[in-house]
């Protein structure tokens, strides 16, 4: 994570099925984070998650709820900065969502020094579940 952190490029991370564990925290040091409207997005599954709390892995769902782990809930958190539609059978249409908001995003990216993109990426990682 420090090294991706020290890098002089633009980094754009892309969640698109299960963004979890270490994995997770190592995508999150990136300028840009889009999310898979469908996809999901935790450092910890809600089974580790529940058992940690209540010692009882059987109430995943109650805790997925709680770590608020869906692409609206982490937009709505500041903790991605996009969500990408996902239109129903259709992967065509999937990809050029995908292709449209990496050629989006790189060229506003582009406009930032190298200086710059690293300090965008340490100020967005530090504010990520900031509460006020």
């Amino acid at each position: 994570m420090l090294k991706m952190a020290e890098l002089k490029v633009p980094i754009i991370s892309i969640v698109i099925g299960e963004g979890s564990s270490g994995g997770a925290l190592a995508i999150g040091v990136a300028n840009k984070i889009l999310m898979l409207e469908n996809a999901i997005y935790s450092i910890l599954s809600p089974e580790g998650y529940a058992s940690i709390l209540w010692k009882d892995s059987s109430r995943a769902e109650e805790a997925a709820e709680k770590m608020k782990l869906t692409a609206k809930d982490l937009y709505d958190l500041k903790v991605i900065d996009k969500i990408i539609k996902e239109p129903q059978d259709d992967f065509e249409k999937l990809i050029k969502n995908i292709k449209k908001e990496i050629v989006s995003q790189t060229k506003e990216l582009k406009e930032l020094s190298p200086e710059e993109l690293q300090e965008q990426r340490y100020q967005k990682y530090r504010q990520m579940g900031e509460f006020k």
